[in-house]
Formats: C-alpha cells, sequence, structure tokens
C-alpha cells in the first residue's frame, strides 16, 4: 500500500475532505442510519463537517466516494481521536474502512508531539478498532441514544498497529 500518494488497490483513493463532498458524505451518513448510527448523531456530524475537518479524508473507488474518516488533536496536544468513520454499506467487509485507518495512523504517527491514539464508537464496530491494538478504556450504554452504547478505546501510539 502507498500511503504516500493516497493509491491503493481496487482503484481505491485517499484525499482530503473538502466542502464539495459534504451532500455526498451526508448520504454515507444517512445510508448506515439506524444500523450503525442514530439519526439523533446527525446533527453532531453537521457541525463536525463545519467545523473540525482539517484532517478529514474521503476514499474514492473509481472516482466515487465510498467512505471519510479522520482525526482531530486532542485539547491535551498528545491525543490524536480518531473520528467519524462511515463506509457505504455496498463497501462494508471490502478493505476500505482497514486502508483508511491504516493511512491515518500513518499520518498520526509522523507527528512527535502525539502520544496516544483513541477512537469512540459503538458496541457494534470496537472489534474493529482491536484490530489495530487498541484497547476498550470505558463503555456507556446508551450514550448516543437507546441501543448505540459507547465504547471508549485508546493505547499509546507505540502500540498502535498500522
Amino acid at each position: 500500500m502507498d500511503f504516500g500518494g493516497g493509491r491503493y488497490n481496487m482503484g481505491m483513493n485517499i484525499k482530503a475532505y473538502n466542502g464539495k463532498d459534504k451532500a455526498t458524505v451526508l448520504q454515507l451518513f444517512q445510508l448506515n442510519t439506524p444500523k450503525y448510527f442514530s439519526i439523533k448523531e446527525k446533527h453532531d456530524y453537521v457541525y463536525f463537517l463545519n467545523h473540525f475537518t482539517e484532517n478529514y479524508f474521503v476514499v474514492e473507488c473509481a472516482g466515487t466516494v465510498v467512505g471519510c474518516g479522520g482525526f482531530n488533536i486532542a485539547e491535551d496536544g498528545v491525543t490524536a481521536k480518531i473520528s467519524w468513520d462511515i463506509i457505504h454499506p455496498d463497501y462494508h467487509g471490502k478493505g476500505i474502512g482497514t486502508a483508511l485507518t491504516k493511512y491515518r495512523i500513518e499520518l498520526i504517527k509522523k507527528n512527535p508531539e502525539i502520544k496516544f491514539i483513541s477512537v469512540r464508537t459503538s458496541q457494534l464496530v470496537y472489534p474493529f478498532y482491536e484490530r489495530f491494538g487498541l484497547e476498550i478504556e470505558e463503555i456507556i450504554q446508551d450514550y448516543w441514544d437507546i441501543g448505540f452504547d459507547m465504547y471508549k478505546l485508546s493505547n499509546t501510539v507505540e502500540c498502535v498497529k498500522h
């Protein structure tokens, strides 16, 4: 995999998000609601898209956006928080999320100030992040909505695999 150019197998390309992608990523959110996201989270996602996309990316396959995800640096300045991973349902299980997560971990590891990587996700997805060496730190039942528990996972940068 070539992280430098952002090109992957299957004609996959990872590039920086821009405002022109907003309608498409909101459609991806909708396609994953209510299975992976509560409709109550849409407001938070729109707010994120309007204010925190400096490290947000889209994944294209054959020129079509099929996924997105990013990371933000926490206020502590030493923690990178993986955020808002969304993959088109037709592309689940095809390596898109894995490639995007590896891409971001590589970028995070290039910043010597970052000591920890964390993610908040649901009971449906936390095993995906465990594959990268993130460990469960906290679980809050019905955090985002009834039936949408919050699993916070984290680890030191050195222990996170890519």
